[in-house]
Formats: structure tokens, C-alpha cells, sequence
């Protein structure tokens, strides 16, 4: 049940169209849907302010397809869709509108909202090679009602690429620094910015990177401040907390 169905309830039990007896019934409708292999929370953007997004890497496309059907019966416009090939989004796509990212391995089901958080959200990469991760990111984030800014290819072994950019990250609500090999770039932007900073370790790099494990202790013992690390190759969980940071000012205090 969205934000809206339940405003459309208190309005009519304002307006005496409903009994609030009647009002309690329909609000503790079953908040989620058994579809057998999957259990559907349509309560979810009520109490997240967003609503589920279908993790698709194990899921069949019948699978992806069943959810998203059952979220855009209950009125769901925009759907989330993480972690599939392009195989998977053809056989989606035959079903739903899917538009599929797939450098990012990202698709929307439906039509992307406007954007209407408090400012921009920049998203830099490293280097070309950590692109797919910032794609995941940069899709959530405008499939959440955000202005993205992309600065790829700005690492730290031509540190004047990133300094050419200052603008947009003076300026960025929140940054998303998306880097490998040792993962300097986050620091490097954490010392800049007077925005969050949030650190996503690719596993991008030779050996001794170790899969991103080196990019991700160097982020986790940076001496910049205001920078938080999500886990490696997360590009989503960052598009999803830049999401939150720059939607903040529309957080009702109670």
C-alpha cells in the first residue's frame, strides 16, 4: 500500500465516505503478496519511502517478471531491476517495458520519475574499468528521483582530470566516488568537497588488490572526513543512500 492509498483512506474517513472500523480493516490488509517463490512488500515504500527493488542475480526472468507484475498491479510505476544480463532483460523486456543499463547490468521497469531532491548527485569513477559499478549506481539514483552528474576516468594517476572538474563537486549534494586498485579517489574528493562522501571499492586491479579488498581498507582508514564506504562493487547500495542524503530536507520531523 503506497503513501498516497493510505492518504486517499484518512481523507475519506475525514470526509465520513469511511468508517474508521472500516478505515483499520483495509490498512491491515496483508502488506506483502505469497507469490510462492517470492513474497512481494507492498508496504515497503510506506515505511522506507521506497518502494522494493527486485534483486535479479538467481531469479529466473519468469521470476523477475511474476514481482514486477505484482507491483505494477498494486500501481507501482517505477521498478527497479539489479544484477541482470542482457538475456534476462531481453526475455523481461517482452513483458514489461524494460529499459536495460547494461554496462551497469541495471533495468527500470516504467518511466523514470522527475527528479525532486534537494540538489545533484555526482558520480565519479576512478577509472574506465569501474564504470559498471558507477552505471548501477547512477541508475538507481535517477530511477529514485535524482539529478545525476557523471565524471568518469578522474583517478588519482592524473589527478588533473578531477581537478578540472571542481564545479560540479563544489557544488554536488553528495558525491559517489567509485574506484579500484587502491582506491585513493575517495580521499582525494573527501579533501575537496564539503559534501558526503560516499566510497564504493571496486574489484578492479591486479593481484595485490586482492578483488577490491585493498580498495576497501584504503577507504575504510582514509583521513578525509565526512567519507562513508559501502561494500565492493555496490554501486547500488550507493545510488540507494545518495538517494536518501539528498531527499533528507523532505523528511517529515515527528
Amino acid at each position: 500500500m503506497s503513501q498516497l492509498e493510505i492518504l486517499h483512506i484518512l481523507e475519506q474517513v475525514q470526509s465520513g465516505e469511511l468508517e474508521p472500523a472500516q478505515a483499520i480493516t483495509r490498512l491491515k490488509m496483508e502488506p506483502f503478496q505469497d507469490l510462492g517463490f517470492a513474497k512481494v512488500d507492498h508496504h515497503r515504500e510506506l515505511r522506507q519511502g521506497v518502494a522494493e527493488v527486485i534483486y535479479g542475480a538467481g531469479k529466473t526472468p519468469e521470476q523477475i517478471c511474476g514481482i514486477a507484475s505484482a507491483m505494477r498491479q498494486r500501481g507501482q510505476k517505477t521498478i527497479l531491476v539489479t544484477r541482470i544480463d542482457k538475456a534476462a532483460a531481453q526475455e523481461i523486456a517482452q513483458v514489461h517495458p524494460l529499459d536495460y543499463n547494461q554496462a551497469g547490468h541495471i533495468g527500470v521497469i516504467g518511466p523514470l520519475p522527475e527528479p525532486d531532491g534537494d540538489g545533484s548527485i555526482v558520480i565519479a569513477t576512478g577509472g574506465t574499468s569501474d564504470i559498471p559499478v558507477a552505471e548501477e549506481a547512477a541508475v538507481t539514483a535517477m530511477a529514485l528521483g535524482n539529478k545525476v552528474s557523471k565524471l568518469y576516468d578522474v583517478g588519482v594517476s592524473g589527478v588533473h582530470r578531477l581537478l578540472h572538474n571542481l564545479e560540479p563537486i563544489m557544488s554536488a549534494r553528495c558525491i559517489i566516488a567509485v574506484a579500484g586498485m587502491e582506491g585513493a579517489l575517495p580521499s582525494v574528493i573527501g579533501g575537496l568537497a564539503d559534501a558526503p562522501v560516499i566510497a564504493v571499492p571496486t574489484s578492479v586491479g591486479y593481484g595485490a588488490s586482492l578483488g577490491g579488498i585493498a580498495a576497501l581498507l584504503s577507504m575504510l582508514n582514509t583521513c578525509a572526513s565526512g567519507v562513508s564506504v559501502v561494500n565492493i562493487d555496490n554501486g547500488f547500495g550507493a545510488g540507494y543512500l545518495a538517494n536518501i542524503i539528498n531527499h533528507l530536507s523532505q523528511k517529515p520531523c515527528l
